[in-house]
């Protein structure tokens, strides 16, 4: 039996294919009491306090946390003490199983937690010798409110409120319990995953609804319940401006492919990690979030395969941004891109920004899957392969070949490889180095006339084209199989046969040459070359 590669996966074997919003975690702010500064003018102008000190703040955090206790008490809402340890969430899954009603307060958790906040610290005037309150940014461990909710639209979320000035706020929701709410409002049968859909009667709608989850609702969703919840803000605060604003702290993106048996997932990631433990390698991290790297680029780049039992996941990482793929309850290919500061791809962290995000994180994961079935399905044909290895006329220019087992060619599709998804292309001398780099030569060796003429060779045979008013080139779909046969070719079979350098002894074939040889004939099945 051939085995599938991971193009043949991907095409016969997907049974639902959605993308969607998955968790994310918002940052609940004040924009006016962000600064030392800010502080001070609510003091003085606000509060009408002539000293601005924490002092004065005190009876309005005092003042809310009563509120929280009230509201529990009168609600009969559990007020829980988080124990140092204690898994979230597995107590709010038991309250979850426990509810009632499909809509309200399922439970409050409090715990302490390390806070940015306002202290007064004190200074001494030089000249008088007098000391004055300075206000400054400090850290400390004030208690946190954690309001776990069930919510119509939503389903479970959790609000979280700082019990200090300037009482800050994260919101946690997921866009997959949000889909399934919205198919249940509207009748349509479907079949869950923990957190995902495992089918559905209604494909295209479903994927409508992931669409539709925008920051509008988002929004609206958190000032809902901050009018139901004691506000740490006060009527006349909020009359005067000081209202919460939201901002992104972690975004996931996620795209779900169910398969049609649980083999086809393990297949899958069998042929996914023998090839791609490269993936997360600067010049290929690149390709995927369409960032350069450079020595400056902080963070470490690296592949993990990390195995589960008998489940392996992949995970590869951009700065702060990480893209995960695993198997799902054995049922379903997770491909998932977490942003974790929304600055490393120069976007704001405002809600606002969401689609922008939207778009990365889509984007990160079509290109992981791309890299991967590209990877594998290379294969070319012998009337295209017979084409480039020889000259070629068009459009009335003539062009050179790219005789294979050239070391000047080999090391032109090398390079070749690592621009191979890199949207904005490259230039001449991008290519020059890289390709200089692999024939071991210096730059200046491999002269600017040299690249422009092998350029020329590679756009007449239909490797790469020249961008639109500009001296960039990208490769185009064929240029990528050509060059990765080119490459894999040369690396895997023609490599192993003339290392062999004995001769035939009495007919017999040493023993390395017949293992090179079941090599070949696999690899030749694995890229369809047989047929």
């Amino acid at each position: 039996m051939v085995s599938q590669n991971v193009a043949e996966i991907i095409k016969n074997h997907v049974l639902l294919e959605v993308e969607g919003i998955d968790r994310m975690y918002l940052n609940g702010y004040v924009p006016g009491l962000q600064t030392e500064g800010g502080f001070v003018h609510f003091v003085h102008q606000h509060l009408g306090f002539p000293i601005a000190s924490t002092a004065v703040i005190s009876p309005l955090s005092k003042a809310f946390v009563h509120a929280i206790e009230v509201f529990a008490k009168e609600q009969h809402v559990d007020l829980v003490a988080f124990d140092k340890k204690q898994r979230k969430d597995e107590l709010t899954q038991e309250y979850l199983a426990r509810a009632s009603f499909t809509e309200g307060v399922l439970y409050i958790g409090k715990a302490q937690e390390k806070a940015a906040v306002f202290r007064t610290i004190h200074k001494r005037n030089a000249e008088t010798g007098k000391s004055y309150p300075w206000i400054s940014r400090g850290t400390a461990l004030p208690n946190h409110y954690y309001v776990y909710l069930l919510d119509e639209d939503f389903g479970p979320l959790f609000i979280k409120f700082c019990a200090y000035f300037p009482y800050a706020v994260k919101v946690c929701i997921n866009g997959h319990e949000w889909v399934k709410r919205q198919l249940t409002q509207e009748g349509i049968a479907f079949e869950a995953l923990d957190n995902g859909v495992l089918s559905c009667e209604n494909p295209a709608r479903l994927q409508e609804l992931c669409d539709a989850l925008e920051s509008e609702k988002i929004d609206a969703v958190f000032r809902k319940w901050l009018a139901r919840l004691p506000h740490p803000y006060r009527p006349e605060d909020r009359a005067a401006g000081y209202r919460y604003e939201l901002s992104i702290l972690q975004a996931e993106f996620s795209l779900t492919q169910v398969l049609d048996f649980p083999r086809t997932g393990r297949q899958f990631f069998e042929e996914v990690i023998r090839e791609n433990l490269d993936i997360g390698r600067p010049d290929q991290v690149q390709l995927i979030f369409n960032r350069r790297v450079t020595k400056r680029t902080p963070g470490s780049f690296r592949t993990r395969v990390l195995t589960e039992g008998v489940v392996p996941s992949l995970y590869a990482q951009y700065k702060h941004t990480k893209i995960k793929q695993y198997h799902k309850e054995g049922r379903a290919l997770r491909t998932e891109t977490t942003i974790n500061d929304t600055y490393d791809f120069a976007i704001g962290r405002k809600l606002c920004n969401l689609p922008a995000l939207r778009e990365i994180g889509f984007s990160a994961n079509r290109r992981l899957l791309n890299v991967q079935t590209l990877s594998h399905d290379c294969s070319i044909g012998k009337d295209k392969f017979n084409a480039v290895i020889r000259p070629i006329v068009k459009d009335k220019q003539r062009a050179s070949a790219l005789p294979f087992g050239d070391p000047r060619v080999l090391a032109l599709m090398q390079a070749l490889c690592l621009f191979e998804l890199l949207p904005e292309g490259f230039r001449n001398a991008d290519l020059r180095c890289k390709v200089a780099e692999l024939l071991n030569q210096e730059p200046r060796s491999y002269s600017q006339g040299r690249m422009t003429y092998d350029l020329r060779r590679l756009r007449l045979h239909g490797l790469i084209e020249r961008q639109p008013h500009s001296n960039r080139y990208c490769i185009t779909q064929e240029g990528t199989r050509i060059s990765l046969f080119f490459t894999r070719a040369e690396a895997r079979f023609f490599s192993v046969a003339l290392a062999i350098e004995q001769p035939l002894e009495s007919g017999q074939a040493p023993r390395v040459l017949v293992q090179a040889s079941q090599a070949v004939d696999r690899l030749i099945q694995e890229v369809k070359l047989a047929a």
